[in-house]
């Protein structure tokens, strides 16, 4: 089971979003809002990005400790993952569940963590947030600004006891759930869940061991 070139993509201009976007803001937003956490989170980044140098060399453990640090916190990979297994969700075991988001989690950021070092001059325009003050999911939209067309953004976000968190974004159309979806559904189907963790876990001893791009 191979990832398609343009979920590389997506996830590329995710990151470009993510970490380029400070630049539009000077100040530290209020992260007690979901749209003024996306926007601390990603003061904090870039401020790392641009003060780290491995960083922008392409230093894969490192960013990948920078993401694990100033990104993870603030996201839902239990609710990520168990909405990109759908049905099959139930089906795990506690202890299947629990191997399925940590690898899935180590799987998206191996993947698509190199984006950082292609950091160059994008910026990010967020929109205005549309969201009554008791509702518990909102959707943060914001539109790349760069290298060819505008490409939109959206995130996902719950209203958790721990603060806002993110569980899904969308790629001009496409949500991160959605597009790993049936690729799931079908490792299932062929191996078993077991098998599914297997395949994440062999991926990710692959991307581990792969040497960085700019080495």
């Amino acid at each position: 089971m191979k990832y398609p070139l343009t979920i590389r993509q997506w996830f590329a201009f995710l990151f470009c979003a993510l970490f380029m976007s400070a630049m539009a803001f000077a100040q530290t937003p209020d992260q007690s809002t979901p749209d003024g956490l996306i926007k601390s989170v990603v003061s904090d980044v870039m401020s790392s990005v641009k003060s780290d140098p491995e960083i922008q060399k392409g230093n894969i453990p490192k960013i990948v400790d920078l993401v694990e640090k100033k990104i993870v916190p603030y996201t839902d990979m239990r609710r990520t993952t168990e909405m990109a297994m759908g049905p099959n969700w139930k089906k795990a075991t506690p202890e299947q569940q629990a191997q399925l988001v940590a690898e899935f989690k180590n799987l998206l950021i191996r993947t698509y963590s190199g984006a950082l070092s292609q950091l160059r001059d994008q910026t990010v325009q967020f929109k205005q947030l549309r969201a009554a003050p008791d509702d518990q999911e909102v959707t943060v939209k914001t539109v790349v600004l760069g290298h060819g067309d505008p490409v939109p953004l959206d995130y996902r976000l719950e209203k958790t006891s721990n603060g806002w968190k993110v569980y899904d974004m969308n790629i001009m159309g496409v949500w991160l759930v959605e597009a790993y979806r049936n690729q799931f559904s079908n490792q299932i189907s062929q191996n078993g869940i077991d098998g599914l963790v297997k395949f994440l876990q062999d991926r990710n001893k692959q991307l581990a061991s792969a040497k960085p791009a700019n080495s």
